[in-house]
């Protein structure tokens, strides 16, 4: 049994679009060996760290597991969707976790994932990636022939195909909104109403942060309090400074200091979900050049950590490639 196995080996690294495809669609189907929505957390969890790899294509088991228990917190805890597992009678140990956890911290059901205590985050965390160490990175292997990763649990580290990640990059648009509607139909045949309502959009939003004000105060205090785009002094007004994703979340699906700009109030909201005009693509390189050489700062030099320009810019290529094509000018 393939979730059973503690290291697995690429099967295969040369795979054409039809066969990741193929693969793609017995995965996402019911016809997967892993029938919990465990394999669609995992896909998801894939796609939030696709730019953070590092130049061999891996991924930590943490960077994994910390997405993992994200997506799990926000469905399980702010928007009480039980999870199964093949027992329809027992919920999924991640699910049941989740609730232990909310009960024994005394939590609000409302605390979204990056509300809880840091040192909450990660007990939790270590927790969720022990269970995906025996439940979770070897179905999926399984389920994808061994020709999407590699993996190995005693040095925790996670290796995608070169080709699969290029194929995610290329399709990610299309990917994400597949994984929403599965994993949405799989949750409402194990809950009822009021859960279910507005479920798809609940689902589309689990790996969203409630707040960017910490890296607002990061970048105000490393540079200066204006508009990147506009150029208009940023006063510092209650609702007056924003923080925006450069390349839309809604492609991105991650916060990333790195794809993080403080913007004034109108440009925010005239650029919305649109991608800014390709000169600002050359600021922002140099913007991030200024964090990276701040290597004295341990917090900066871990959330620029696997960065490189070419992942921007690949960025940026990728989401005008997935419809992304409407370019916003302030």
């Amino acid at each position: 049994m393939s979730h059973k196995l503690k290291i697995g080996e690429l099967q295969e690294q040369y795979l054409t679009d039809e066969e990741i495809w193929r693969i793609f669609t017995v995965v996402l189907s019911n016809r997967s060996a892993k029938s919990s929505t465990y394999k669609f957390a995992l896909i998801k969890s894939l796609i939030e760290n696709l730019y953070l790899v590092n130049d061999d294509f891996e991924l930590t088991y943490d960077q994994i597991a910390y997405s993992f228990t994200k997506i799990y917190w926000n469905l399980v805890v702010q928007h009480d969707l039980i999870q199964h597992n093949n027992n329809p009678k027992k919920n999924a140990r991640v699910a049941t976790l989740m609730k232990e956890y909310q009960q024994q911290y005394s939590i609000p059901s409302e605390f979204i994932w990056d509300k809880i205590d840091t040192n909450i985050q990660i007990k939790l965390v270590r927790k969720v990636k022990s269970i995906m160490k025996e439940n979770v990175f070897g179905a999926l292997y399984g389920d994808t022939r061994g020709k999407f990763y590699a993996f190995d649990h005693r040095q925790e580290y996670f290796k995608i195909n070169p080709a699969v990640h290029a194929f995610m990059l290329n399709y990610q648009r299309l990917i994400v909104n597949l994984t929403n509607y599965h994993m949405a139909a799989m949750i409402e045949t194990l809950n009822e109403v009021p859960s279910i309502n507005y479920l798809l959009g609940k689902v589309e939003s689990i790996a969203r942060r409630s707040s960017l004000s910490s890296f607002e105060n990061i970048l105000l205090n490393y540079f200066e309090a204006k508009c990147f785009y506009c150029e208009k002094p940023l006063t510092g007004a209650k609702r007056e400074t924003h923080v925006d994703h450069f390349i839309p979340w809604s492609f991105v699906q991650s916060d990333n200091i790195w794809n993080l700009v403080l913007s004034c109030n109108r440009c925010n909201i005239s650029k919305s979900d649109k991608l800014p005009e390709k000169q600002y693509l050359e600021f922002i390189i140099d913007r991030n050049n200024v964090l990276t050489e701040k290597k004295e700062d341990k917090n900066i030099s871990s959330l620029m950590i696997n960065y490189r320009p070419k992942k921007i810019i690949m960025l940026y290529d990728y989401s005008i490639r997935n419809g992304y094509d409407t370019i916003w000018i302030p």
